[in-house]
């Protein structure tokens, strides 16, 4: 019986480990995702402006007759 306990201790206490080690794993990539998400629309707007001043550029070239 103690044994059988003593087991399941040892079982629990490697639950408890694990849970411990993903939740703080899912914190960090939570962070990442906010973070890669953050830098993709820091490009986006960049491509953005980039198009935006093309298209001026493009009006203001003169067509050729």
């Amino acid at each position: 019986m103690q044994n059988d306990l003593d087991i399941l201790e040892g079982k629990l206490a490697q639950l408890i480990a694990m849970t411990t080690r993903l939740r703080d794993e899912n914190h960090q990539l939570r962070q990442e995702l906010a973070a890669a998400r953050n830098q993709n629309q820091q490009y986006s707007d960049r491509i953005e402006a980039a198009s935006d001043r093309l298209e001026a550029l493009l009006h203001d070239i003169p067509e050729e007759a």
